[in-house]
């Protein structure tokens, strides 16, 4: 029996590690590239960058188009995920300072678990709603306390939460679709049809590229290749074995890695607040992620069929 088929419970939790880590490697290199390049134009080379790494691999696998079936959540996720949240995202964190924006985006897993209760029939249950909740509580801390006053703008909050929504919606399209296509598939052409839906920021793309430094646009092209090729490729590996709400309750991790890397990577110290609202964050993911005795609810979204109404 191969390795897959005896742990795959393992290799599901090792891609959402991949993800969260590469995901909150990704705020370092935002920072980075936002002094250079335009939101909608970070956009665009961001999703280039990923939609020619991960085409180059499907080809290479020759996977092969998506069923028809598919290409509705990935359409969809594509259009909200890739493209729209990456750009109100952008644009949001000009407008607002980080902890505000980190705030206000993980209100993204909360509607994730809400929307994949109602629109999939994902089941709730009391763990995963303890976890998210001191989860939720530990972001909160970990946006307060790097909150510096003053700011924040009405546009920057409202671009954050319009954000967050656009996130929510994508996964919980992107969930169908990966029970009829491969994670390689619906991420390949998810991310292409982002790119594709960014393209009227093309101009402002080549335009900045010309002025931009090499460590920004380099920066640039790492968002492409690791926090959205692969990253996103491991999350659809990990979302198609579990619920939409379990592995939005995964994100949660982001903000107490966000504060480690912060620390390494840019030398800011934390204070003693931040330290424990990333305590809290790791702890709700701890209690989130833990399973009933019966595992059920997992083995219910990894068997049963999709309620007629997504399909």
């Amino acid at each position: 029996m191969s390795t897959a088929r005896k742990h795959p419970r393992i290799l599901a939790a090792g891609a959402a590690a991949v993800t969260v880590v590469l995901w909150a490697s990704a705020f370092v290199s935002i920072r980075s590239a936002g002094e250079a390049y335009s939101p909608g134009a970070l956009a665009l080379g961001r999703l280039s960058a990923g939609a020619l790494t991960l085409g180059a691999v499907w080809a290479v696998r020759r996977e092969g188009l998506p069923p028809r079936a598919a290409w509705r959540g990935i359409l969809l996720s594509g259009l909200l995920w890739f493209g729209f949240y990456m750009v109100a995202l952008n644009w949001g964190e000009q407008q607002v300072d980080a902890g505000t924006a980190a705030l206000l985006v993980n209100i993204g897993p909360l509607l994730i678990a809400l929307l994949g209760a109602r629109l999939l029939g994902d089941p709730l249950p009391r763990r995963l709603v303890a976890g998210m909740a001191v989860s939720f509580a530990g972001a909160v801390t970990v946006g307060l306390s790097m909150s510096g006053g003053g700011g924040s703008s009405l546009l920057g909050v409202a671009l954050c939460l319009v954000a967050a929504v656009g996130y929510a919606f994508g996964v919980v399209a992107q969930k169908p679709a990966l029970g009829r296509a491969s994670a390689l598939q619906v991420t390949t052409f998810g991310c292409l049809v982002g790119a594709l839906a960014c393209l009227p920021f093309a101009g402002q793309l080549v335009h900045e590229a010309g002025r931009a430094s090499v460590p920004a646009t380099l920066n640039m092209v790492y968002l492409g290749v690791f926090p959205t090729a692969l990253a996103f490729t491991t999350w659809a590996y990990a979302l198609a074995r579990t619920t939409a709400g379990r592995m939005g309750a995964t994100t949660y991790a982001v903000p107490a890695l966000v504060v480690l890397m912060s620390w390494a990577a840019l030398g800011e110290v934390p204070g003693v607040l931040t330290l424990a609202g990333g305590a809290l964050c790791l702890a709700g993911v701890a209690v989130s992620r833990t399973r009933a005795r019966r595992g059920g609810a997992d083995r219910a979204a990894a068997g049963r069929p999709l309620p007629e109404r997504v399909r």
